[in-house]
């Protein structure tokens, strides 16, 4: 392939993006409305809208008539046209969710894991749940792949969960390999809360900056958003939030060192002192906002969700008691809309945005 045919293939991707980030957005839109919100030339907008149209991802919904010339063609996203299916592996369960072209979660299911799950278990629960979920061939003939959110430490590029804390079986296993042979789909592999991060980045739009996505279950892991994409790391393994050290003379924490941040929110829940497991993880986030100036916090995690408040009260006072000047320096702090699915939800958007998404980011 040439360049200049690589360069022609990008920019259609590019312009395809735009327009579908658009119509994701406003939901109902004309050939003006993308141009004066992506810049584009009225002749590209057209091109893109007649190749959008002809895959059946918008069609027109009517014609707007101004008061002189020709009537506008109003646009709309076809939100059914693609698929995808997202999946959350956590240590004790397996989530499931359908997530339509828009980024709306359509299906949802989980199931659990048994204790100290093999890879093959990990499989054969997948091809289960996945075909419950597809049902008819209507959908599967529209599905993009499958994202699976997955404990790390994690490979990303390499498609490689290389260690994950916690499971025994998981040591250097080649994760998005099998389980295309397993599924016969295309599987995108990412670390449980960069997929998260990845589904609130979708929900906010273009509003949302660099921000964390802070998630509590068995774990505690911490996705991030900077400067408009998701953030991995040197080695794609960013987002060990919860193995920061708050207590040098803390307990073992599963990783190997002591006082994690983890170990020590675990000791504090197990002991029934939710006040403090949740200044626990305050204590991290403040210590997280002042290595990386963000504007926003959102806090999920199935553990999280049985005290939301407790949570989101803690974090808020201590990002605005210790980390913040009122005056300028300001951080928002949110629930997930997602609720439990944030995770599964990011890892199906993900997919989507390797196939629709701007190509730049979308290869990150």
């Amino acid at each position: 392939m040439t360049r200049i045919t690589a360069d022609v293939r990008f920019l259609r991707g590019y312009n395809q993006a735009l327009v579908l980030g658009v119509g994701r957005t406003a939901r109902c839109f004309e050939r003006s409305t993308v141009v004066q919100a992506t810049g584009l030339t009225p002749q590209a907008v057209s091109k893109v809208i007649a190749r959008l149209g002809a895959d059946g991802l918008i069609r027109p919904t009517g014609a707007r008539r101004p008061g002189v010339g020709k009537p506008a063609i109003v646009y709309e996203l076809v939100p059914d046209s693609r698929y995808a299916i997202g999946a959350h592996v956590a240590r004790r369960t397996l989530r499931l969710v359908l997530v339509d072209l828009a980024g709306t979660v359509r299906r949802s299911a989980v199931s659990p894991l048994p204790g100290d799950f093999t890879p093959p278990h990990l499989l054969d629960a997948l091809r289960s749940g996945i075909d419950t979920m597809i049902g008819s061939t209507d959908v599967r003939n529209r599905l993009t792949g499958v994202g699976i959110g997955m404990i790390g430490p994690l490979d990303h590029a390499h498609g490689l969960v290389r260690g994950a804390h916690g499971l025994r079986h998981w040591h250097d296993v080649p994760l998005r390999e099998i389980a295309e042979k397993h599924l016969d789909l295309p599987v995108h592999l990412d670390k449980d809360v960069t997929a998260g991060i990845t589904a609130e980045a979708w929900r906010h739009g273009a509003t949302f900056g660099d921000a964390a996505l802070i998630m509590i279950e068995s774990g505690i892991g911490g996705g991030l958003w900077l400067g408009g994409a998701a953030h991995r790391g040197a080695h794609t393994n960013a987002g060990e939030f919860g193995h920061t050290v708050v207590d040098l003379d803390g307990p073992r924490c599963v990783c190997g060192r002591h006082g994690c941040l983890e170990i020590v929110h675990r000791h504090a829940t197990e002991a029934g002192d939710l006040a403090r497991a949740a200044r626990v993880v305050a204590v991290g986030v403040v210590n997280l906002l002042q290595t990386l100036d963000l504007a926003h916090v959102v806090l999920a995690g199935a553990d999280l969700l049985r005290h939301p408040e407790t949570y989101l009260a803690a974090v808020t006072e201590a990002v605005q008691a210790d980390a913040r000047r009122v005056d300028w320096l300001r951080t928002r702090v949110s629930l997930s809309g997602l609720g439990a699915d944030a995770i599964a939800a990011g890892a199906a958007m993900q997919v989507l945005d390797q196939h629709y998404g701007i190509p730049e980011l979308a290869q990150t």
